[in-house]
């Protein structure tokens, strides 16, 4: 990913699905639409939320809460130890 494209950021929904936090955008939309998403600290309700590189998003999903810390953006949605490498798991 270019310096450009990184400064831009990713909409919310791609990033959580390329995480492979959700099994879809679809998914990652409806969870963010209902609360489940904190981006920095704040709620977010919109699935075109832009994430950048050193955010904190906090998933509520799963029966379980995570807080993790951007590392990158991803191209697309890859295998499940590309996925991990976008990001990093803090302490909740």
């Amino acid at each position: 990913m270019s310096q450009t494209d990184a400064a831009a950021g990713l909409r919310l929904d791609r990033w959580l699905h390329h995480a492979r936090l959700f099994r879809t955008r679809t998914l990652a939309a409806d969870a963010i639409g209902r609360g489940g998403i904190r981006l920095n600290g704040n709620p977010c309700l919109k699935p075109a939320q832009t994430v950048r590189h050193g955010d904190t998003v906090t998933v509520s999903a799963h029966g379980r809460v995570r807080v993790l810390r951007v590392l990158d953006l991803g191209e697309r949605r890859g295998s499940a130890s590309v996925a991990t490498a976008l990001y990093e798991e803090l302490d909740g």
